[in-house]
């Protein structure tokens, strides 16, 4: 059963995003590995070449930049990093377009940091240019612009397998595949003789999580726990995803023809709108509002607004439609949504009911504090 799910899961998926760790790009000297960079650059191309649209989301830069200044261990000043990602970037870029040029392919590189994400504007402008590109035939190649964030260069979870997902869910690409330097999700340390290789994942549960063993050797940043959040990204927006050994030969063409390699997860709930998935996932909250019981089943299970009346507390200071957070007393997130009030107003109609509004502020402008077509339920 797994078997034909996964057949036709990859069979089904018309957009793809495939995303490459430093580890699997580089070999054993920290060099990029240039044999297999040209496996997967001939492996999209043939995607590509039977009608399937792919995007390449890259790790390398910072690798690459190690490289070609002779050193041979990360730095820890954001500094010094954004200097040798800048130097990795042109030799990553130049290799890549050398040998997508060699498969008949032209590759575009595009540079996103966070906050082109979190901005709408910005990200229906990334959104339109990725499209565009693919329907050009032109294979993009996205990385995080190292050079100038900050975050995404000192943190675990600002690497590339969160940008692997956030842009998955930008295009609404029907598959994730993430490339690691193991064969997928084991119940344990993944060099434990005890430990098995998962081979489906239909919830990302407790159980899920518990498998998770991270390493912190080699020159990447993303380990298991990284890769599971990012699948949580596509999964519960209703697509799929795959991780497996990036190392494995003729692994992206062997994984889009259903042979069972690494961990198959599957979607969560109904496909999720363009617009629930930026207001979900990419867009940054300004504050976060606490719900009484009431309010909060009321979200939940019955598709509701936001009514003022269920609010017993909010943190922060975000102004008429910012993006904030939704939360039950326990501090657990339940949505997110724009409000159509500020903090300050709200802190003086929290608790009351709508028909009290024009006697509070002079106006009553909304009856709803976030409206359900503006509220993305976690």
């Amino acid at each position: 059963m797994s078997d034909l799910l996964r057949q036709e899961v990859t069979a089904t998926a018309k957009k793809i995003v495939v995303k490459v760790g430093t580890r699997v790009l580089t070999d054993s000297e920290g060099k990029l590995d240039l044999a297999r960079i040209s496996s997967l650059a001939s492996q999209l191309s043939a995607i590509a070449s039977k009608g399937r649209q792919v995007v390449l989301v890259s790790s390398g830069a910072v690798g690459a930049g190690l490289n070609r200044l002779g050193m041979h261990s990360r730095p820890t000043d954001v500094a010094t990093l954004q200097a040798i990602a800048a130097v990795g970037q042109t030799d990553l870029i130049q290799t890549y377009q050398k040998l997508f040029n060699a498969e008949g392919r032209v590759a575009a590189q595009v540079l996103l940091t966070a906050n082109e994400l979190d901005d709408r504007v910005s990200y229906l402008n990334v959104r339109n240019t990725l499209l565009e590109l693919l329907e050009l035939n032109v294979i993009p190649i996205v990385n995080e612009n190292d050079t100038v964030s900050v975050d995404e260069l000192q943190t675990t979870f600002g690497d590339n397998d969160q940008l692997a997902g956030l842009v998955t869910n930008l295009l609404g690409a029907q598959l994730l595949i993430i490339l690691s330097d193991v064969d997928g999700l084991y119940t344990g340390c993944p060099d434990d003789d005890e430990s098995e290789l998962v081979a489906t994942v239909t919830e990302l549960d407790e159980t899920v999580a518990s498998y998770v063993q991270e390493s912190q050797i080699g020159l990447g940043t993303g380990g298991m726990g990284s890769k599971l959040q990012a699948v949580r990204m596509v999964t519960s927006a209703g697509e799929n995803a795959v991780i497996a050994n990036g190392r494995a030969e003729n692994v992206i063409t062997r994984v889009l023809d259903g042979e069972s390699l690494g961990t198959l997860f599957v979607a969560e709930g109904k496909t999720l709108s363009p617009w629930k998935r930026w207001l979900r996932f990419s867009a940054q909250s300004q504050g976060t509002i606490t719900l009484d019981d009431g309010a909060c089943s009321a979200i939940q299970q019955g598709g509701s607004s936001l009514l003022s009346i269920g609010i017993t507390g909010l943190t922060g200071q975000f102004n008429k439609g910012d993006v904030v957070q939704i939360c039950d007393t326990k501090g657990q997130e339940l949505a997110r949504g724009l409000t159509n009030y500020s903090s300050a107003e709200l802190q003086k109609i929290r608790g009351h009911r709508s028909e009290e509004f024009q006697q509070i502020l002079g106006q009553c402008p909304y009856d709803e504090v976030i409206h359900r077509d503006n509220l993305a339920v976690v």
